[in-house]
């Protein structure tokens, strides 16, 4: 359980007894220094703020994960374009993004005495496009475009150079004790540095979003994987919501799953907005007693959020979810689809795709892998009344964060399905997850879609297709190569599938049953979108 300044345990008290308030400073102080100095264990009493489970929001700000990867990335700002997907993408909150007008850039360097420091931190930034020459053209202003990397926070997994592209201005550079401090002087020259202004924030362009600060409520710190899919679509969720609503005005309820272990790893916490922990099965029946609880405050215009994974949503969780949909109440839910089980060894879940090689659904000599076909989340969540629902790709910012601010303007429950790799059971690398994502969509792996009830009364009306590319065709065909996008490539692509292909590469049965019901599931949706 968290709170952006001071937390009171069960209690809507405005003056809580004095034995249920956390103390922010003395947590961080006390027991956050404990834990990064290692004496945590030895020296750190049982008090009442452990057994209340109680952590300070945003105290993941405070751990430091330089010493866990070899490489960092390294900006070459000649070659920034300002897109911010580096920083969309990255799921640590490590790589951010700042606008600085040239003047005021101009003064806060000429402030700096030491002329390697001055220079360092001059590279820094870029005269892009899209903040130098359009403001130049209309007669105002310009402004520096910057890119810094925050060494305790960056974790190397290197998906940020990816998401920059053929771009080239992020590189991953070797570690060394010299390289780590002169990161962290530029990053502390970041902070330093007063937020980007309003002017340079184009509403229209979702991409800026994360130029505010009040988007960034997820700090980093938290224990999860390099290169985690999840954190992504986490960050993104909150800054689409942040940006519009404020950190004020968002609560999370999250189920049991590795979004609880590697957000609530005592005592580190990368939350900067109220957020509490549920059971695996009751996390949207929870948030029905608070989103009760919040109306009857006359807080209706607070936005709640569950999440949880697919296993939390589509199997052990399903009838909350289904009863929270039925109930007509206004919370929003975000599923973290990974099609596995992740925080408990990767067994299959109902949303696991056909023939994927799990726990509890083995690839062996008699069973190859996992032999039921997937739920599909989205077509039943559009079967409940008055329901939003959207599946999104984190590869796809846009389409992702239209689907989020689409959804808490939603007068009613919202469910958004997102694709978020886990590198260690899907079996690719660490920098892998946007690429992968983009994948699934472009194979009809994972179709995007949003089914919004106030486009009309017909589900060919309110289901939208728009983001999948070739929605007409039963396959995406490369233009220039002719390579079909199928089932089968996607697989191809993956380790979970590796044992389906023999030594010329050649698929078994249950791949191509696989791949059928793949292109079944895209017919469907193109029948109720009325494309076909």
């Amino acid at each position: 359980m968290s709170d952006s300044t001071t937390i009171t345990a069960g209690r809507q008290n405005t003056r809580p007894i004095e034995s249920d308030v956390l103390d922010v400073e003395d947590f961080n102080n006390r027991v956050v220094g404990a834990y990064n100095d290692g004496s945590a264990e030895l020296e750190l009493p049982a008090d009442h703020c452990t057994a209340r489970s109680l952590i300070t929001a945003g105290s993941g700000i405070l751990r430091d994960f330089s010493y866990i990867a070899p490489e960092i990335p390294l900006l070459n700002s000649e070659n920034c374009v300002g897109c911010m997907d580096c920083v969309i993408e990255c799921p640590d909150t490590a790589i951010l993004g700042k606008v600085v007008p040239k003047a005021q850039l101009d003064a806060e360097l000429s402030k700096i005495e030491d002329p390697e420091q001055r220079e360092l931190f001059a590279k820094q930034f870029a005269k892009t496009t899209k903040y130098w020459n359009t403001y130049e053209k209309k007669g105002a202003e310009p402004g520096y475009f910057g890119i810094f990397i925050d060494p305790t926070k960056c974790k190397g997994c290197a998906e940020c150079v990816d998401a920059c592209g053929n771009h080239g201005a992020l590189a991953m550079l070797k570690k060394d004790d010299t390289s780590l401090k002169t990161f962290q002087k530029s990053f502390d020259f970041y902070r330093r540095l007063p937020e980007t202004p309003k002017s340079f924030i184009n509403e229209k362009l979702l991409s800026d979003m994360m130029l505010a600060d009040r988007s960034l409520l997820y700090v980093g710190g938290a224990g999860s994987c390099m290169g985690c899919g999840e954190g992504t679509a986490i960050r993104m969720m909150l800054a689409a919501t942040g940006f519009v609503y404020g950190k004020d005005n968002i609560g999370i309820v999250n189920s049991t799953g590795c979004s609880t272990v590697y957000a609530s790893t005592y005592p580190y916490n990368p939350y900067l907005v109220p957020w509490t922990n549920s059971l695996f099965e009751n996390g949207p029946a929870d948030a029905m007693g608070v989103r009760a609880r919040w109306d009857q405050m006359g807080w209706t215009g607070k936005k709640l959020w569950v999440i949880g994974g697919d296993g939390a949503m589509l199997d052990i969780g399903f009838q909350s979810l289904s009863r929270m949909l039925a109930s007509g109440m206004d919370i929003k839910v975000l599923i973290l689809d990974t099609q596995v089980y992740s925080n408990t060894g990767g067994q299959s879940s109902t949303a696991s795709f056909k023939g994927q090689n799990t726990k509890f659904s083995v690839h062996g000599s008699v069973v190859q892998g996992k032999t039921e076909r997937r739920k599909e989340i989205a077509q039943i969540a559009m079967m409940h009344p008055n329901t939003f629902v959207a599946q999104t790709s984190c590869a796809m910012s846009n389409h992702f964060y239209k689907a989020i601010i689409a959804a808490n303007e939603f007068d009613g429950p919202a469910v958004i399905s997102v694709y978020t790799t886990c590198q260690p059971e899907h079996g690719v690398g660490d920098n892998m997850a946007m690429s992968q994502s983009k994948l699934a969509v472009d194979t009809r792996s994972f179709p995007v879609l949003i089914y919004d009830p106030r486009k009309g009364n017909k589900l060919s009306e309110r289901l939208s297709l728009q983001g999948n590319p070739a929605p007409k065709e039963d396959w995406y065909k490369d233009p220039k190569t002719g390579e079909i996008f199928d089932f089968i490539m996607f697989a191809r692509s993956e380790g979970r599938f590796a044992k389906h292909f023999d030594k010329d590469g050649a698929p078994t049965d249950l791949l191509l049953s696989a791949k059928q019901d793949r292109l079944e599931n895209w017919r469907l949706l193109q029948e109720l979108a009325g494309l076909i």
